[in-house]
Parts: C-alpha cells; structure tokens; sequence
C-alpha cells in the first residue's frame, strides 16, 4: 500500500496506522480518503487481528482539521459527510482498533481517537473537542461520542468550553483504557494488540457489532440479537476448541473458524 499521507506497517499479527502530515498530523481530503482506502484493504488482510492508530512524532497524535485548506474550496459539507463516514468505519471495524495517543488529540484528532475502540494515551498529552474556541462544533461526530463515552454533564461542559482533557482525568472518566509513560504509547498499544492475538476472532467480531449494535437500539432488541449471535458462535470451531481447552486446562488455540 502506497500512501502520502499514512504509513502502513504490519507487525506480527496487527497493522499500525501512522497519520504522517508533521507536524500536527493535520487532516485534509486526502488524509482521509487515505485512511479509508488503507481500512478496507486492513479489513480483507487474514493476517491483520488488529489496528493500532498512531501519529508521527511524540508530541501531537493529531491536531485537527487542516484550517489552511480543509474548509476552502470544494464542497464543504462533502469533506465532512465522508470523514464522518470514515470515522464509522473505525467504529464499525470488524476487528479491533486501538488508538495510540502517543501527543496531544484535539478537534478531528479527539474524535479519530474516540471512534476507535481502545484507547492507550502517554500521560503527559491531552485531548478534547476544541472546535468552539474557533466558533464551530465538531463535525466528525464529537458532539456524539463524547457524551456516549463520559456521559451528558461533564461532555456538555468539554464542548462548550473547548476544554483540553488532561490524560489522567481523560482515564478516571472513562474516556481511555490506559496511560503510558513517555516513549511507551506505541508499545503499550502492541502489547494489547498480542493480547486480541490470543482471543477469538468470530466472538471478538460478534462483540464489537453486538456493543455498537445494542447502544443505538433500545434493550429488548438488543437483546434477542446477543441471543441470536450467542448461537451462532456457539456453532463454531473456536468455541469448541476453547470449551475442550477449559476442560483440558490449557490454553485454546483459535483459529479464527
């Protein structure tokens, strides 16, 4: 894969997605439409279990839109249509993603990181949806998730007020799994990367569509589809393959059918 704007590696049994437009990781059109064309080759890889996004450098993950020429000419409300898909597509990824916040995540940058589904953030950064400092509002999809991630009070309060999060209240909120120290993001992230290795790839992918699936519907659907996903995998190899390990005390091997 080719790409001006991202470097995508493999390593082991993940991917790591590295936003490269130094030195804020800016986001522009092509950025995008990279990332989205480097998903859906992830998404087809069998030997891609997960996704680690990252940013170049160690101190900015991502700043943001591009101010000096994501808003000027074009079609505006086109750019934003198609990130905000994109940023769904993370979120609907059928296999991990996991957001390396190795600098400061602010605007686009806080709302990659919250489509992803974990979150590994270097204790000295920060994040938050800055957008109204401009006098705008997010348009990939902050005003959502925020408050779906820490609830409606406190993501009220970050909104209106442009408020930079520190990352040790960004963890005690919810907002990420886990802090790293100086250097470490990247590697932390690989470490929860080897351990989705070792998990089964059908139940992992029923999970992260059940969870996504079951907050935006109400619980009695959600519900009979868990139900309905419970039998399905219990139909699988893996499955009988971890329920023979249980009993044999060892650990299972997945593979993935």
């Amino acid at each position: 894969m080719a790409f001006e704007t991202l470097v995508v590696t493999r390593e082991e049994s993940h991917a790591i997605v590295t936003l490269n437009r130094p030195p804020a990781n800016a986001i522009n059109e092509q950025l995008m439409r990279e990332l989205d064309r480097a998903l859906a080759e992830l998404e087809k890889d069998p030997a891609v279990f997960s996704i680690i996004i990252t940013g170049a450098g160690d101190r900015i993950f991502c700043g943001g839109a591009d101010l000096g020429s994501a808003f000027s000419g074009g079609d505006v409300e086109e750019f934003i249509k198609f990130g905000t898909g994109v940023l769904r597509r993370i979120e609907r990824f059928p296999k991990p993603v996991i957001a390396a916040v190795n600098g400061h995540a602010t605007g686009g940058g806080c709302e990659i990181a919250m489509a992803c589904h974990l979150r590994v953030m270097k204790e000295t950064a920060r994040l938050g949806q800055t957008e109204s400092n401009l006098g705008i509002i997010p348009g990939y999809g902050g005003s959502q998730r925020l408050p779906r991630l820490i609830g409606r009070t406190k993501a009220l309060e970050f909104l209106i007020l442009g408020t930079q999060i520190p990352a040790p209240e960004a963890l005690q909120l919810g907002l990420v799994n886990r802090l790293s120290r100086e250097g470490e993001t990247l590697n932390d992230a690989r470490a929860l990367a080897r351990q989705i290795a070792t998990r089964a790839p059908v139940a992992t992918r029923l999970i992260l569509r059940l969870v996504d699936d079951g907050l935006n519907t109400d619980i009695d659907q959600a519900l009979a589809a868990e139900v309905r996903a419970f039998v399905e995998v219990l139909k699988t190899e893996d499955a009988a393959e971890g329920i023979q390990a249980f009993f044999q005390k060892r650990p299972a091997q997945f593979k993935g059918r």
